[in-house]
């Protein structure tokens, strides 16, 4: 039997659909989420993947591989720079301008005038984040299934630092009381929806969950609604939540890029292991479940 190639190899095959599209439609506007169903990636993880795979944002890839367009039609050709900014898909001539001066560290007028500039000087390269396991302090995960499970739920709009979690707990906490659904082992998980990177702030949503162990009913803006089980690659990370983005660059930049797993289509959880109002920052532990199959 054929050896199963290994996750990122797959990843990279679908990928290179995503990029064949790109660069043959960059006078074009770009739908990104076209670009997801090309992709044929879980739409909860299509940007952490495509970031994981290229090094950085896919909206990133995507100007950049606009203005190196651009700055080899200013070098090689005699087009004006006001056309050559519409055919490589910017909607005006300044947007060319100021998205070639922050990569290359000067103006399209000033390559064209001094074209022994060249790439590589630019002032301001794009460099793939290496993340270290132990700088995070992630455990090796491990791989379990989990059963459904039910909860009291709280959704906030808002960037992620932003959201008043206090306020969401309390809500919830609440509502056990008002509904008697005190039991043993009810749980802090969070399910955050959006990539910051990626989403605009007002518009990233998050969820406040409580795991709880007995019927409940919604009320007003406290929901209720069961979690999928299924198997998950399971993190455990001792540290401040400031570093959540990195701990999440890890799970998908060094981990899952290396194994045999695929994501499902089903979002990440959170689940807040020690009490934040108590433990000291650097010993907050906090687990992390990746959807995998």
């Amino acid at each position: 039997m054929a050896e199963r190639p290994k996750a990122k190899q797959r990843y990279q095959e679908n990928l290179n659909c995503v990029l064949d599209y790109i660069h043959n439609h960059l006078d074009s506007k770009i739908d990104i989420a076209h670009l997801a169903e090309l992709s044929h990636f879980s739409k909860y993880h299509f940007h952490r993947i495509t970031r994981a795979l290229l090094g950085e944002p896919l909206g990133a890839y995507i100007t950049r591989a606009r203005v190196e367009a651009a700055a080899k039609l200013i070098r090689y050709s005699d087009n004006s720079i006001e056309d050559i900014a519409y055919s490589v898909g910017f909607e005006t001539p300044s947007s060319l301008s100021k998205a070639f001066k922050n990569h290359f560290g000067i103006t399209p007028s000033q390559h064209r005038n001094k074209k022994e500039i060249t790439c590589a000087e630019r002032s301001r390269s794009i460099k793939k984040q290496n993340i270290m396991k132990t700088e995070l302090n992630i455990k090796k995960p491990k791989i379990q299934e989990l059963e459904d499970q039910q909860c009291l739920y709280y959704t906030m709009y808002g960037a992620y630092q932003d959201l008043d979690y206090g306020l969401a707990w309390e809500k919830l906490w609440a509502e056990v009381k008002a509904q008697q659904l005190f039991t043993k082992g009810i749980r802090h998980n969070g399910l955050p929806h959006d990539d910051p990177k990626i989403t605009e702030p007002n518009k990233i949503r998050y969820d406040a969950c409580l795991i709880i162990h007995k019927d409940a009913k919604p009320n007003g803006d406290v929901g209720v609604k069961t979690l999928k089980g299924g198997k998950f690659a399971t993190f455990l990370y001792q540290g401040s939540y400031k570093h959540f983005a990195k701990v999440y660059d890890y799970m998908f930049n060094e981990w899952l890029l290396q194994t045999d797993y695929e994501l499902r289509d089903a979002p990440c959880r959170e689940k807040y292991i020690s009490d934040a109002r108590r433990a000291a920052e650097e010993k907050l532990k906090t687990e992390f479940y990746i959807p995998i199959k």
